[in-house]
């Protein structure tokens, strides 16, 4: 096989709708490739790995199949190269190519390693445009300014201006932005009777599973001789349909819930799309229609507040965090604002722990590669925030673990929200809390050996102690914030002999997070 040009597939590149493939060119050879580099980066969960690879075959046996020349290459194919610089050398020479073409990476590591290709190769390397996202990469400098804070209510209503999204003329439909404040709802016993069985998909992994062995990647997460996820666009779009369909309804409602009282608990009414999303075989904007054709369509059962809240998440939120993440690189990865430097627990890797809102969390993030934002947000990242654990530790594991982590999300969401490690660039105020809140979105209190009632005594939730001490320690840092007035008032009001009480409590926490 001879060719001029030589074109680079990532593996979060998966468009079919990509102009490269209006034409079949046998000038063109396009390479995509397991990497060993890729696969170990960071400790990836195994059904991520099996759900990348076997996506990235059946993407190369789709262009092959309309007449492109692709070069698919395996571990085995790659193990002699030590990363995806000298592979590409070595396939330049092999094919005698006169160019090379890669697609804007989402990540700045992959980004930094292509652009610095063009000081090894004498041959002309061009970057193209990945064509997926709404907002052009070069207007990203516009909306997002590095270390500083950018409202995304305010990037939202611009994008929903800007695609005429829920729009009535020049105002929003409804007359609001948001409904965020209808979207709080949590299960009632009636209520879970009604949430859907999932759709999955029953897609052979074995034979990576193998090759993954083969080549002693180190993983984390349960193993799955099949990938439940899609892993081509016909199969996404039925994800998508599938949501439309019988969660979409009832998305906004419960999109903050969680609970252990259903079959169905680890999915909900999400639509577990991040994934066909994040690698490309779906485009925001045609889900985005897709739901919105939906809603038009529904006769009312699905009514405004649950189309807007699923709107904004891929609309907004999706799209404001690319552009945070983009202004704020590579600094982002060192921000730690809050100073926290304890070490991540030993059940985040096996889920072990007597606090039933983090085990039920964590067990079902190493067992589906996927727990939803919440769970994420207000389970884990709450618990990690409160303790003080090292960011970098943090990121580690959520890029890790879940199926869609890749680092342009991961990173702003983990160490923005999540944390606060950047002192206030996305989030105004650190999303602490203290059990209540648990006890209030799911029904994780009511089975837990803890009590979510207590701040003191061998059976109280330790979420509370942590939550006051994570305030007395950082005090200094809130006292300006005036989000943050209101606890530190309650923090105030507290007999000094309580603090003290609480402060021992949360040393004591501390010491030993492995035992909790």
């Amino acid at each position: 096989m001879k060719a001029k040009h030589l074109r680079l597939i990532l593996g979060d590149q998966l468009n079919p709708m990509h102009s490269w493939y209006e034409h079949v060119d046998a000038d063109v050879v396009y390479v995509i490739a397991e990497l060993y580099q890729e696969a170990n980066y960071t400790k990836h969960h195994v059904q991520k790995i099996t759900a990348f690879f076997t996506a990235m075959a059946e993407f190369a046996q789709q262009l092959e199949s309309k007449g492109h020349q692709v070069c698919y290459l395996t571990l085995d194919d790659t193990e002699m190269y030590q990363d995806l610089t000298a592979l590409i050398e070595a396939l330049v020479a092999r094919y005698g190519c006169e160019s090379f073409t890669f697609q804007r990476p989402d990540e700045y590591r992959l980004r930094t390693q292509l652009k610095a290709i063009k000081n090894l190769l004498t041959l002309p390397v061009i970057e193209a445009d990945s064509e997926h996202f709404l907002l052009p990469f070069d207007e990203l400098s516009s909306h997002f300014q590095p270390a500083t804070h950018v409202r995304m209510e305010n990037f939202y209503r611009y994008m929903r201006k800007r695609f005429s999204i829920l729009m009535k003329g020049s105002k929003p439909e409804g007359d609001a932005w948001n409904f965020d404040a209808n979207n709080r709802q949590s299960f009632k016993k009636a209520d879970l009777k009604l949430i859907p069985k999932p759709l999955v998909f029953d897609n052979s992994a074995e034979h990576y599973l193998q090759r993954i062995k083969n080549h002693n990647i180190k993983t984390i997460g349960k193993e799955s001789p099949n990938v439940a996820y899609p892993i081509n666009r016909e199969q996404s779009l039925s994800l998508l349909h599938f949501f439309c369909q019988h969660q979409l309804p009832n998305f906004g409602d419960f999109q903050d819930a969680m609970t252990v009282a259903s079959p169905y608990a680890w999915s909900l009414y999400h639509s577990r799309l991040s994934f066909s999303l994040n690698c490309k075989m779906l485009n925001p904007m045609e889900v985005i229609q897709t739901a919105l054709a939906a809603y038009q369509n529904s006769a009312g059962s699905i009514t405004l507040a649950q189309i807007e809240g699923f709107i904004r998440q891929i609309l907004g939120w999706r799209e404001y965090v690319r552009g945070m993440y983009w202004a704020n690189m590579p600094n982002y990865a060192e921000q730690n604002f809050l100073e926290a430097n304890r070490n991540l627990p030993d059940f985040f890797w096996h889920g072990n722990t007597k606090m039933l809102c983090l085990k039920s969390a964590i067990s079902q993030s190493l067992e589906h590669a996927y727990a939803h934002h919440i769970q994420r947000l207000m389970i884990t990242g709450n618990f990690a925030l409160l303790a003080g654990i090292s960011p970098s530790q943090v990121d580690d594991w959520y890029l890790g673990v879940y199926i869609d982590a890749i680092e342009w999300v991961e990173l702003p969401n983990t160490r923005s929200m999540a944390l606060f490690a950047d002192g206030g660039w996305i989030a105004t105020k650190p999303y602490a809390a203290s059990g209540n809140y648990v006890n209030k979105m799911s029904d994780y209190c009511k089975g837990c050996q803890y009590n979510v009632k207590e701040k003191l005594g061998p059976n109280a939730c330790p979420l509370n102690s942590l939550y006051w001490n994570f305030i007395d320690q950082n005090y200094d840092k809130f006292t300006s914030n005036h989000r943050m007035s209101f606890p530190i008032r309650n923090w105030d009001k507290m007999a000094p002999a309580q603090k003290i009480e609480i402060r021992e409590k949360a040393a004591e926490l501390l010491s030993d997070l492995d035992s909790l």
